[in-house]
């Protein structure tokens, strides 16, 4: 049984996600365990999952702590003093979405060994309850916001000059906690979308470009010095500049990175070489696409920094867990009285295309042998995730999407992408029998 993906258990309410489920995987998760946190986003299936979980880790003798409708950061935060941090969410995904995610004391989410742990007894139905006198009880605890704002204020140097920004919440988690945090550390802040509601009705979840119109129009109308975007739970984190623009995650990876001070960083493999380029004298280290894989690869390196193109940015001072509120905060002490547009217009842009060719999930394994076997002769290849081979002026990248039956295809180059695309997409084509969108 697979349950978790790349970001834990998520999939459609009542379909993929049912409170069965939920029952079970809180029975899973409660084994040898006696205290677990847990919290939702404000999706509509989130009561119901939580509640399934929490009757779960009860059952299991485990005392439950709720801390209501708050980010997926704070969740991870408040799960350093419990043996186990629960999320009910699906992130960036839709509204008729959610999801389930786990999360150990230090915030990093449950790795493959412990997801394989929690498969195997969900299928083979391997859970201890409790005697009746043993099950576990259940508690709230309301100040799960302000000790996260606590611990980010901690961290940061507040700005001095007030700057103007505008936070789009997205009707997401990020409601409770960012619009108030920004102004705590000296920031006029206007707050887009930011009352809950699990229908997202203004917008997408996904911070995205294409979602965020209305944070870069207002932006430019305000006069202000910065946009902030969520997802759903918060754990994302995108950007607008001071003139409107969207500012591109792996830009924000460089900027982030450049002022890490890190010997080190780790980034996915479909992360651009502006990365690499603008920090000569780090060593960035790539893994698979995941945060958890992202921060696996950091804990195990000692790096002090790393996040994905996405918006999921990581930083082990606070937590092992992508903090979207954290990463606002920390990128308005970084600008400073400067501008994000003048950090932004310095660094390098490179040619990148991008697309995909249907591909069944039976027949993924078999057309990725037979694009290794075309791809090895070009140049470097790693195959941590998917085909990555670097070439002397870029890479390119054939991945199997873990979520649709598709092949990707990214490639970027310093110059010329367009010769080494191509080419990738004949050898990709011929494997599947399939054209290239």
């Amino acid at each position: 049984m697979k349950l978790f993906g790349s970001s834990g258990i998520r999939g459609l309410t009542n379909v993929d996600v049912t409170p069965q489920l939920a029952l079970n995987v809180g029975k899973a998760v409660g084994k040898g365990r006696s205290s677990a946190v847990i919290a939702q986003d404000p999706r509509v299936a989130g009561k119901m999952i939580e509640e399934g979980v929490s009757a779960g880790l009860m059952s299991a003798g485990v005392c439950v702590t709720r801390l209501g409708v708050v980010p997926t950061p704070t969740l991870a935060y408040a799960a350093r003093n419990f043996d186990v941090g629960v999320m009910v969410t699906a992130s960036h995904n839709p509204a008729r979405d959610i999801g389930i995610k786990l999360w150990n004391p230090d915030g990093m989410a449950f790795d493959s060994r412990q997801q394989q742990k929690i498969e195997q007894a969900v299928e083979t139905a391997g859970y201890i309850t409790a005697d009746w006198d043993c099950i576990g009880t259940t508690s709230m605890y309301e100040r799960g916001v302000k000790d996260h704002i606590s611990a980010i204020i901690d961290r940061v140097v507040p700005p001095d000059n007030s700057p103007k920004v505008v936070v789009d919440c997205g009707s997401g988690a990020g409601s409770v906690i960012t619009p108030l945090l920004l102004r705590k550390i000296g920031c006029k802040v206007l707050a887009l979308n930011s009352q809950l509601d699990g229908h997202f009705p203004a917008r997408d979840p996904e911070p995205k470009e294409v979602n965020l119109g209305l944070l870069m129009r207002t932006v430019k109308d305000w006069g202000a010095d910065m946009g902030i975007a969520h997802d759903g739970d918060a754990d994302r984190m995108m950007a607008v500049d001071d003139k409107g623009r969207f500012v591109g995650g792996d830009q924000l990876l460089a900027i982030f990175a450049a002022h890490e001070d890190a010997k080190s960083i780790v980034v996915p493999v479909d992360t651009s070489l502006v990365v690499d380029d603008a920090l000569p004298d780090a060593k960035v280290i790539r893994s698979r696409v995941g945060d958890v894989y992202v921060a696996e690869a950091m804990k195990k390196d000692g790096a002090k920094f790393g996040g994905e193109p996405s918006g999921s940015w990581i930083f082990p001072r606070l937590s092992f867990c992508p903090d979207g509120i954290y990463a606002a905060a920390r990128l308005i002490e970084i600008v400073g009285s400067g501008k994000l547009s003048e950090m932004v217009d310095v660094l390098p842009t490179y040619q990148t295309r991008r697309t995909g060719t249907a591909c069944s999930n039976e027949q993924k394994a078999e057309v990725m042998a037979a694009v290794y076997a075309e791809l090895s002769s070009l140049g470097k290849v790693s195959d941590i995730d998917g085909i990555r081979v670097e070439l002397d002026e870029g890479w390119v990248l054939v991945r199997p999407s873990g979520t649709e039956p598709k092949i990707r295809i990214t490639a970027e180059s310093r110059s010329g992408v367009d010769d080494i695309f191509h080419t990738v997409c004949r050898i990709v084509k011929s494997a599947t029998g399939s054209t290239c969108e």
